[in-house]
């Protein structure tokens, strides 16, 4: 899986960067998962995984080739202040299934 940066945009006000990439998943088929491409783009910035969240996702039809949107903050704590908690529920890693406890 490559990432490129597309476009870069600092927002002072919010205090993250807003970020636009590409990409490209040839070798695994289908779309990476977001928290792949999550992992990704924090490598590329050279950033902690913990101050990235993609917001958007998607690739193209017919292609191997993904296109999204991302914001990398400062600080742990002004992430989760700013993002919604919808885009916080989406960037975390999904949870286990729960095991039933056998009776017996």
């Amino acid at each position: 899986m490559e990432v490129k940066i597309v476009s870069e945009k600092e927002n002072p006000l919010l205090k993250r960067r807003e970020v636009y990439f590409q990409v490209e998943h040839h070798e695994a088929g289908s779309t990476p998962s977001r928290l792949d491409v999550k992992k990704a783009v924090a490598t590329a910035l050279k950033k902690d995984v913990e101050l990235v969240f993609v917001k958007k996702f998607e690739t193209k039809t017919g292609t191997c080739i993904a296109f999204g949107a991302a914001n990398v903050y400062d600080s742990v704590e002004q992430a989760r202040f700013i993002e919604p908690e919808y885009i916080k529920k989406r960037n975390l890693p999904p949870e286990e299934p729960k095991q039933k406890e056998k009776e017996g």
